[in-house]
């Protein structure tokens, strides 16, 4: 059964393209567009997609407002299209936060290439998104505050050794729900975390500067992104720049983050595996890998070098991803010492230490 899905833009020309992409696969069938938020959350619930895919600047209610109306009345899976700009990337950090799953970037537009191959990234992430089944009741998660308590639902099986002490560093990598997903898992930290956080988050260039931005404002611990340079520091999480690569790099006796563009075949930028190697080489069984939610496998070997040297790896649990991939190539893998659910891993990460 092909994966049923409502365009939302209020271009002609956006609408026309993303139809002609998202149609020309045989698994996907457009049923339906709107040209503004308050039409897309009356054909939601008219035509009930499988997928939304939303503009984000929209005349009338705005894509923002709109995920808000369709998660509230009918939760469906959103993936937004956004503007490369720094605005762009606010609102879709607030889009995400609202309940969306996943966004790209409109890098083409009228008399412009699609050299990026967006709308062939298009159609892998609706198909992805499309095999999610939203309950009716799910709303977009609330972000704990840095005392909140949470409740504890660690799979069982990968729950019953205490958890390793001694870790000098924490390496965290994530992709599709990843930004919401790095809200939950910092926001429980005190402000006088004893540990170096590296988070690496698939995001392309622009948005980590207001991710890292936003990541700041909500936690305790100070969230900036990184850059060519800097030392890892107690208490501070450091964010790849997307669009680049973020290792580590021993410079005499102290360790120093190297961002760089990315090589030919490095198709991932920022990607988890180059980062969690290079952690693996000067944090042999010091260091504690956490994969979350995303697509694909990025982080499974870099994780299973880390597990190598004796360091730990976490996974988020299958329930609360929105994208059940990189955890689970983790999890199948054996590389998991433990697997839990969201709300689980930042209070657990203060033990950790």
């Amino acid at each position: 059964m092909a994966i049923r899905v409502l365009v939302v833009d209020d271009s002609a020309f956006f609408r026309r393209r993303v139809c002609e992409a998202l149609n020309a696969d045989a698994k996907i069938e457009v049923i339906g567009t709107a040209s503004n938020g308050k039409e897309a959350v009356q054909q939601v619930a008219k035509l009930a997609p499988d997928v939304v895919t939303m503009d984000v600047e929209m005349p009338i209610m705005d894509g923002v407002a709109a995920v808000r109306e369709i998660m509230h009345k009918n939760p469906t899976p959103v993936l937004m299209f956004s503007s490369i700009t720094t605005a762009g990337a606010k609102a879709t950090l607030d889009a995400l936060e609202a309940g969306a799953m996943e966004f790209l970037p409109k890098a083409f537009g009228p008399g412009k290439e699609d050299k990026s191959g967006i709308l062939v990234r298009l159609r892998t992430h609706v198909r992805i998104l499309g095999r999610r089944k939203l309950a009716k009741a799910q709303v977009a998660p609330k972000v704990a505050s840095p005392a909140a308590k949470t409740a504890s639902s660690s799979d069982p099986q990968h729950a019953k050794e205490p958890i390793k002490k001694g870790h000098r560093l924490v390496a965290i990598g994530c992709s599709t729900g990843g930004p919401v997903a790095l809200q939950h898992v910092l926001a429980p930290l005190p402000a006088n975390y004893p540990l170096p956080i590296l988070l690496i988050q698939h995001m392309p260039e622009n948005f980590t500067t207001a991710l890292a931005e936003r990541l700041n404002s909500t936690c305790a611990i100070t969230v900036r992104e990184a850059q060519d340079g800097d030392l890892l520091r107690p208490g501070v999480a450091l964010l790849a720049p997307g669009g680049r690569q973020m290792v580590l790099e021993s410079q005499g006796a102290q360790c120093v983050v190297r961002v760089r563009d990315a090589l030919p075949g490095e198709y991932l930028k920022p990607s988890v595996d180059l980062a969690f190697r290079s952690v693996a080489d000067l944090f042999p069984g010091k260091a504690l890998a956490v994969v979350l939610t995303g697509m694909g496998t990025d982080g499974r070997e870099g994780a299973k070098l880390l597990k190598t040297g004796g360091s730990s790896v976490w996974a988020q649990n299958e329930e609360s991803c929105v994208v059940y991939g990189m955890p689970m190539a983790v999890v199948k893998a054996g590389l998991a010492d433990r697997v839990m659910a969201l709300d689980e891993i930042g209070s657990s990460l203060t033990n950790a230490a």
